[in-house]
C-alpha cells in the first residue's frame, strides 16, 4: 500500500475531532466544541444591537462615560474583553434627544474611534465587516435607537457623513415620523415619517422598526422599497400577546422587503415567567426559519459585552421602569438588575449560542449567516457600495 500523508490521517480523524470539547478561556470552566469555535473564528460575527458597554455605577466615574471623556483611558485589558467576545461588530443602538444631542453623541464616538485607532475601527462600508475580522480589531457601527435627530430629510445627509449607517424611527414613545410601542396610541407612519424614511433610502440608511408600535411598524414595511430590520426583536407567537414581540405578518413582511431579524436575549421579552435559559432564546430563531426560514435570522443580543441589558449598581439619568406603560414590557428577572437570560449573560456568550444552534441542528452555512453573514448581505443591499 502507499504511504498515508499526515493530511489524510487529519482529514480521517476530522469528524471525531469535532466532537471534542475545549476551555477557551482561562477565566471560565465552560466548554465549547471545537466546530462551534471554528465557526466564530471564520465567521465576520455581528450584534445588531449591542450597547457597548451600559454604565456601571460601581466604578467611579462608570468606564463607558471614562472613555467617551477620556478616549486615551480605553486600555489594552478593556479592548481584551471585546477581543475575546467573538463579537467582531458592534451596533451601539444608543439614543439622542434632538439634532444638539445627536451631533454630541456622533462627536463624542468619532474622538473616541479616532483616538483607539490602533484596536478599534469604524464601520462605514460591507467591506469594513472583513477588515475587523482580518485585522482583530473592534468594529463599531454607529447607530441610534430612535430618529428624533432628524429635523428635516437634509438631516439624514449630514448624520449619514457624520457616519451614521442605520437609524430606529422610533424608540418606545411618538415622535414626528411614528409610534412606539408603549405609546396610548399607535398612529402609524406619518407623512413627515416617510419623507425621513425615502431619504434613509436614498442615502443608504438602514431603517430599524425594533420598537415601533404594530401599526407604524407595518406601515414602514409597506413603504419600503429597501431592506427593512428589525435589529433586536422576539416573536410574538412563542411569546404570547408581547406587544414589543413582532407579529407573524410583520415577520413575513420583513423577510418579503429582504430584511433581516435580530434575536434579543432580553429574559422578559423571551419567556413570559421564570426560568429563562439558552434553550427559550433558541426557540425564537426556530420559530424565524420555520416561518420565512434562516436566511432572515441574525443577532441583536440588546445587552452590553459584559450581558448587562441596563446600567447596573447604581441611579443614573435613566430608568426603563420609570417609563410610562412600561408594564408592556411585564417585566421580570431571576435577580436584581440582570435582564439578560441565563446563559447568555457573559462576554463569551457567542459561543453558547453556536453551540445551542448546533444543538437544534442548523448547518454550518446556516449558523454562519446567522452569526453575520446574512446582516451582513443584507446591510450590503442597503448600504452605497
Amino acid at each position: 500500500m502507499p504511504p498515508v500523508s499526515r493530511r489524510t490521517i487529519i482529514r480521517a480523524a476530522a469528524p471525531a475531532l469535532l466532537l471534542g470539547r475545549f476551555q477557551v478561556f482561562a477565566q471560565s470552566e465552560t466548554k465549547y466544541s471545537a466546530r462551534a469555535i471554528q465557526l466564530l473564528a471564520e465567521t465576520p460575527t455581528v450584534d445588531l444591537l449591542n450597547q457597548f458597554r451600559f454604565a456601571d455605577f460601581a466604578d467611579k466615574p462608570p468606564k463607558s462615560e471614562l472613555w467617551l471623556s477620556k478616549p486615551r483611558s480605553f486600555t489594552p485589558a478593556d479592548a481584551a474583553v471585546y477581543q475575546r467576545s467573538g463579537i467582531n461588530a458592534f451596533a451601539l443602538g444608543s439614543g439622542a434627544q434632538d439634532y444638539p444631542g445627536g451631533l454630541r453623541f456622533f462627536a463624542r464616538w468619532n474622538g473616541f474611534l479616532a483616538s483607539n485607532s490602533d484596536t478599534l475601527l469604524r464601520i462605514d462600508t460591507v467591506a469594513d465587516f472583513a477588515r475587523a475580522h482580518n485585522s482583530k480589531k473592534i468594529g463599531i457601527l454607529l447607530t441610534l435607537q430612535d430618529s428624533t435627530h432628524f429635523r428635516t430629510p437634509d438631516d439624514v445627509d449630514e448624520f449619514f457623513a457624520l457616519g451614521q449607517r442605520l437609524s430606529q424611527l422610533t424608540y418606545n414613545f411618538n415622535n414626528r415620523i411614528g409610534s412606539g410601542f408603549l405609546e396610548q396610541r399607535d398612529g402609524g407612519l406619518s407623512v413627515f415619517g416617510l419623507s425621513i424614511m425615502k431619504r434613509m433610502e436614498k442615502v443608504g440608511m438602514a431603517v430599524d422598526v425594533s420598537h415601533c408600535a404594530d401599526q407604524t411598524t407595518l406601515d414602514a414595511l409597506d413603504a419600503a422599497t429597501k431592506p427593512v430590520v428589525f435589529t433586536h426583536a422576539t416573536c410574538r407567537s412563542v411569546i404570547q400577546g408581547h406587544p414589543r414581540a413582532k407579529t407573524d405578518e410583520a415577520i413575513r413582511k420583513m423577510a418579503k422587503t429582504g430584511g433581516v431579524m435580530g434575536i434579543a436575549f432580553i429574559r422578559f421579552m423571551v419567556r413570559k415567567e421564570e426560568p429563562v435559559g439558552i434553550a427559550d432564546v433558541l426557540d425564537h430563531f426556530d420559530y424565524v426559519r420555520k416561518l420565512v426560514g434562516p436566511e432572515y435570522l441574525a443577532v441583536g443580543s440588546d445587552l452590553d459585552v459584559v450581558g448587562y441589558g441596563n446600567p447596573v449598581h447604581g441611579s443614573g439619568d435613566f430608568r426603563p421602569q420609570d417609563q410610562p406603560n412600561f408594564e408592556r414590557y411585564r417585566y421580570h428577572v431571576a435577580k436584581p438588575d440582570m435582564v439578560a437570560t441565563t446563559g447568555l449573560d457573559h462576554p463569551q456568550r457567542m459561543f453558547d449560542l453556536t453551540d445551542g444552534l448546533i444543538g437544534r441542528g442548523y448547518s454550518d452555512a446556516e449558523i454562519k449567516g446567522i452569526l453575520g453573514g446574512n446582516a451582513i448581505r443584507v446591510l450590503g443591499r442597503i448600504w452605497p457600495a
